[in-house]
């Protein structure tokens, strides 16, 4: 992937429109803005339960957004990820509804888990407490097929998301079709959704269990085959991502963004300035997706080995953001919203920091010059608020940070002046040939935090006070050392 920004975003939600729309806004507004692009789940259909993440088929564009020659037109713009959903297909799906019908006369009945497929011989109650889940509740969907069976059906997520068997021939035939397709449309890269939960295995907790790398190993030599780089997505501990990081091509920085807000928030920078210390550098970096802003990433593993913070500094910052958000994102997390996810704060990252503008472009900032990929998330890219309206229509504690714009909105918010200024960031960090150099990560004291790149007599460095709060960049510009400064205060 180029060393440059990527717009992370859904396709209708920026424009209001299709693939064609979003190319002319990344040739128009934002031309020369973005070096690639990651689009969420376009496929049929993009407003299923879970927000197009339950394709009834992956392998088909949805018409309302074009087609898969509109993709390759706008991969000529752009480097395009996808996201390759591993864990489950929709229960609306073809293969699905095969089985449904047929039963284990179906070609696709060992596609599908089932309870017994994966406990044939029975299981105990302390077996099932092992497995691990990132939603309340067992993960199971009691269901009647259409041909009159009774089935307890593995959904990790919703009832309508059945979990495949990814080592089964046709959950392995399912997935090489979806690899190949995007291979034919383009895509640069994939990111495997919710990869850590795809192998069940009793008596473990059936996440990122050794076969869970086997697998995410084969999958990636495939990908790797059609040139396709991979990206794998875990919430989980810190050491476990820094070991995930060692066997794949890409992984995110899921912990950078609740360790930003504690910076900024405590004018505390040292829980950042450790864990930049021993973080992968093959990083995606964010502060915001499509998701809430995690917390099980700094915080302690189920044996009580220490997090990034502390249990006390974790509850302090989640009351932080619901304080600052005037309660919103208590109103979009938890219990108090479907889709739950234990760990999980829904809000966007400005209203996290109170409407902040300062902060906030200082938090971008930092995140540019960590090393890694950084990402932008569409809303963060708008400096959206906060949308209570679909929350209140649709109920689903995440779209909160997902809302539909209309061109004129994109319009009229690049026009603002914190935006300006951000797209001034995501140039500069786009441009500057140090940050293909070496970094330096320094903290002379609590709240100061300096990072510094160099590349031969390039160099460019971020010096954060967050006691006022305040940054400052100053940067090489020629070979003559001219130097050139940006303030953020």
């Amino acid at each position: 992937m180029k060393n440059q920004v990527q717009l992370m975003t859904y396709v209708d939600r920026l424009t209001g429109g299709g693939i064609e729309d979003l190319k002319h806004l990344l040739e128009g507004p934002l031309a020369a803005v973005f070096g690639g692009a990651h689009l969420l789940p376009f496929f049929h259909p993009i407003d299923g339960v879970d927000a197009g993440f339950d394709p009834i088929d992956h392998t088909q564009v949805d018409p309302r957004l074009g087609s898969w020659g509109d993709l390759q037109s706008l991969g000529s713009t752009v480097e395009l990820m996808a996201d390759l959903i591993v864990n489950h297909a929709s229960s609306l799906s073809p293969q699905f509804q095969d089985f449904s019908r047929q039963g284990l006369t179906s070609p696709y009945s060992g596609m599908f888990l089932t309870f017994d497929r994966v406990f044939p011989k029975g299981t105990t109650e302390a077996d099932l407490l092992r497995i691990y889940r990132p939603r309340p509740g067992l993960p199971f969907t009691y269901s009647i097929l259409a041909n009159g069976e009774k089935r307890l059906l593995w959904t990790t997520f919703t009832p309508q998301q059945i979990d495949i068997d990814v080592n089964h021939p046709q959950g392995t035939a399912y997935l090489n079709a979806i690899l190949e397709r995007f291979h034919q449309a383009g895509v640069r890269a994939i990111r495997m959704d919710a990869v850590g939960y795809a192998i069940k295995k009793p008596g473990t907790s059936c996440f990122m269990i050794p076969e869970t790398f086997e697998f995410i190993e084969d999958l990636t030599t495939r990908a790797h085959q059609l040139g396709i780089e991979v990206l794998v997505e875990v919430h989980s501990y810190y050491k476990q991502q820094v070991d995930i990081a060692r066997r794949v091509d890409w992984v995110y920085d899921f912990a950078l963004p609740p360790l930003v807000l504690h910076a900024l928030l405590k004018a505390d920078a040292k829980p950042l300035e450790r864990w930049l210390s021993i973080r992968p550098r093959n990083a995606i970096t964010v502060l915001d997706t499509h998701d809430g802003i995690g917390v099980i990433d700094v915080g302690a593993d189920a044996a009580g080995d220490p997090g990034l913070l502390e249990p006390s500094e974790i509850n302090d910052l989640v009351e932080s953001i619901h304080r600052l958000s005037n309660g919103q994102s208590r109103k979009a997390t938890g219990e108090a919203a479907n889709n739950l996810d234990l760990y999980q704060v829904n809000c966007t990252y400005l209203d996290a920091l109170g409407n902040n503008e300062t902060l906030y472009l200082i938090a971008r900032a930092i995140q540019f010059f960590v090393p890694g990929i950084p990402q932008v998330y569409y809303v963060g890219l708008l400096g959206g608020r906060n949308d209570m309206d679909l929350l209140e229509r649709s109920g689903v504690g995440r779209d909160i940070n997902r809302h539909y714009y209309t061109i004129a909105e994109v319009v009229s918010s690049l026009q603002r002046p914190m935006v300006q200024c951000l797209l001034s960031l995501i140039r500069l960090r786009n441009s500057h040939p140090a940050f293909n150099g070496t970094c330096i990560v320094e903290s002379a004291s609590q709240n100061l935090l300096t990072i510094t790149w160099k590349l031969d007599s390039h160099w460019i460095a971020l010096r954060v006070d967050l006691s006022v709060p305040s940054a400052f960049i100053e940067h090489s510009t020629d070979q003559s050392g001219h130097s050139a400064k940006m303030h953020i205060e």
